[in-house]
């Protein structure tokens, strides 16, 4: 008996790649760099500033000039949140079912609260989530468990009873040392080398509307 969906939130409650491809772009271009098709930053989103750097800049992760990039990368990406950003298609009316049958729901997901927070809030979501779980919300991160049962704890679930819904293999992984049903979301960024099929997930979804068949 499902009491409880969870989401990560990166390309799986919202798409934030426009938004987060502006500003990788953005840094290139100041760079004297040129910008990089959409396409190619969309798969990348989901695994957060060092990641998008790397995809930009031929350089080492330990160097100065690494960390400066990141830093004015999040800075442009602070001030321009939800300019293009939006849930994805269907994911609204699933929340109005959840809502209507009593189900909680929430966020867990790796970003910075500093982040999320004010996302959330432009969204126009931040009130009707149950709990919202940053990557410093708790001493772990995904794929560990504990900000899972950080959600759980906030709204009153067990962990047996909860969907977790992402696009990532580490949200499946800490899904199910969790102790929840997973749900694997081909909707979001999947890069060409991922395999979801061998993730582990209980089901690959295509759209938001399909997570009702499992509750």
């Amino acid at each position: 008996m499902i009491q409880a969906v969870l989401f990560d939130l990166d390309g799986t409650f919202a798409d934030t790649a426009p938004d987060l491809a502006a500003a990788l772009n953005q840094v290139l271009k100041e760079q004297g760099k040129p910008a990089l098709p959409y396409a190619t930053i969309r798969p990348v989103v989901s695994h957060g500033g060092i990641a998008l750097i790397k995809l930009g800049f031929d350089l080492p992760e330990q160097s100065p000039e690494f960390e400066q990039l990141r830093q004015r990368l999040l800075d442009i990406y602070k001030n321009n949140l939800s300019l293009l950003t939006r849930l994805f298609d269907g994911m609204d009316e699933l929340l109005n079912e959840l809502d209507r049958k009593g189900i909680a729901w929430g966020i867990v997901t790796n970003k910075p609260g500093w982040l999320t927070d004010p996302l959330m809030e432009q969204l126009g979501y931040a009130q009707r989530a149950g709990t919202i779980v940053s990557g410093d919300t708790t001493k772990e991160r995904k794929p560990h468990p504990e900000p899972l049962y950080h959600a759980c704890r906030e709204i009153n679930c067990k962990p047996e009873h909860c969907l977790y819904v992402g696009d990532a293999e580490r949200d499946i992984i800490a899904g199910k040392r969790a102790g929840m049903k997973t749900l694997g979301a081909l909707f979001g960024y999947i890069e060409k080398h991922d395999k979801p099929e061998n993730w582990g997930a209980d089901a690959l979804i295509q759209h938001p509307q399909e997570v009702k068949l499992f509750l």
